[in-house]
Formats: structure tokens, sequence, C-alpha cells
């Protein structure tokens, strides 16, 4: 329901990243996932301004392209279901960079097709556990190891109100940001003591491409009280969340649940 990434699935060349000038200022290193278009764009566009920004994509070039030219950011490929990918990522921001401040956890992706729970197969649920839970949990895995040893770091994952709000015709969307939900708990008790913070940023409906086919349903819902806050999110709306943890202003606040969502975590009656 959030769009969470506006990331395309699909095959697409893997490998390097496209062709770029590095940052010369020493600016905290971010990377972003999924940031070439919607929230995950929306985030590293924000970050760019303080952070060298490492922002990954998987199959629109194109798109990380632009994100360069407009930002600077450093456009990387990678597909977070890979083992493959995930480790290249970190090894690319270690031997270009040497440190790793800031991880945002935003790629992921909707079902390829909206079935009842009684008809998805398990095809599609193998492929959104497999980008949207096992993909993040194993890539904090690696940063996590690194940023313990740096003594700092923080780390978001961009989840979804689908973590808790059930969709019978997107099962395994929702039960993989459950998964998340709890992924963010569960690193943030463990990495604590080490001085790396872990937050979740948890989008309502947010106006990206992954959400096109069906926003004018979602618009009518909301100008009928779906959301008390009576308009649709916007990416920049998710950044901002992130822009109050980038900055630190949420440093005593660790495994806190960020609900950007118009109100819609809110219960009245």
């Amino acid at each position: 329901m959030d769009g969470s990434s506006g990331e395309s699935v699909g095959g697409g060349r893997k490998g390097p990243p496209v062709s770029c000038k590095l940052p010369l200022v020493d600016y905290p290193i971010a990377v972003v996932t999924g940031a070439s278009r919607g929230i995950g764009r929306g985030i590293a566009e924000d970050l760019s301004r303080t952070h060298t920004v490492v922002a990954t994509y998987r199959c629109r070039r194109d798109a990380a392209e632009s994100l360069q030219a407009a930002t600077g950011a450093v456009p990387f490929q990678c597909d977070i279901s890979s083992v493959a990918d995930r480790e290249a990522l970190i090894a690319f921001v270690r031997e270009r960079f040497g440190r790793l401040d800031l991880l945002v956890n935003n790629a992921g992706m909707a079902p390829r097709e909206r079935r009842d729970i009684l008809e998805e197969t398990e095809e599609s649920f193998d492929e959104l556990i497999a980008t949207n839970l096992k993909g993040p949990h194993f890539l904090t895995q690696l940063a996590a190891r690194w940023m313990e040893k740096q003594g700092s770091g923080r780390i978001v994952f961009v989840t979804s109100i689908s973590s808790y709000t059930a969709s019978v015709n997107r099962a395994g969307y929702c039960i993989s940001k459950a998964g998340l939900s709890m992924t963010v708990a569960l690193y943030a008790q463990r990495l604590a003591a080490s001085g790396v913070k872990v937050f979740e940023v948890r989008p309502g409906v947010i106006r990206t491409d992954m959400i096109a086919a069906v926003e004018s349903a979602y618009e009518e819902k909301i100008a009928n009280g779906l959301l008390p806050q009576r308009r649709m999110g916007e990416a920049s709306d998710v950044a901002r969340a992130v822009r109050a943890i980038a900055d630190g202003l949420l440093d005593y606040s660790t495994g806190q649940v960020l609900n950007v969502d118009g109100g819609f975590h809110l219960r009245s009656l």
C-alpha cells in the first residue's frame, strides 16, 4: 500500500555502478536501496544535501542516471534479493568510502498481480519474501557487523501500514512487511549497546507509481474519511521522517516506529 520503493522489477544487467564522478567533500556516507524512483528517490534527493548517497536500483538505469545528474548520488545496480548483489554493494561502499553512516532499507515490490489469498501462488509469495524481507534483513546483517565495529551508525527500514493492515488480495506483501517490522525490533535490540540506532518508518498511502493503478480508488477513500488528514502522502513526507533520523534528532529513540500515514494508525469511535 505504501509504494515503498517504486523500483521496477524484472531482469537487468548486474555488475558495477554506472559511471560517476565521486564527490570530493567528506560527507557522511548513506546507502539508500530502491532509490531510482518513488519513496526511495525522494529520500535520496533529500539526503544528498548532507550525505554522499549510494543509490541502488534494480533495472531502471535511466532513472538512476537522472537521479545522479540531479543530485550527485552514486548509482549502484543491486537486486536486493541476491546474496551476491548485497555483498557487492557493501564491498563497493567499503572500498570507495571506508565507512557507512546510514543505511536506508527502502527497496521493495508489490505483487505482480493482486490475487485473493485463496488464489495466491507460492512463486509470488517467495518473490515478495525474498525482496521485501529476506533481502533487507541480510543486507542489514552485513551493514550491522561493519557499523558495530565502527561503534556508530543509523539504520532505517521503510515498511508499510500493511505490516498490520490486512489486504486479502496482497497477502504475501502484508506478511513480508509484518516480518520486516519485527526485523527492526530485533536489530534495534541487538545493536543498541554498540551505538548503532535502528528505526522503522512506516508509510501509509503514498503517491508513487507502485499504486498508480489504484490511485483514484485511494483518493476516493481518502475523501470519504480513510485518513484523518484528508490527503494522500508524498515521497517528501517520508523523506522528512528519514531526515530527522539522519540528523540525529531521534538518537535516544532506537527501535521507534515513525508513522507517516496521515493519521491512519489512529483509532476512534
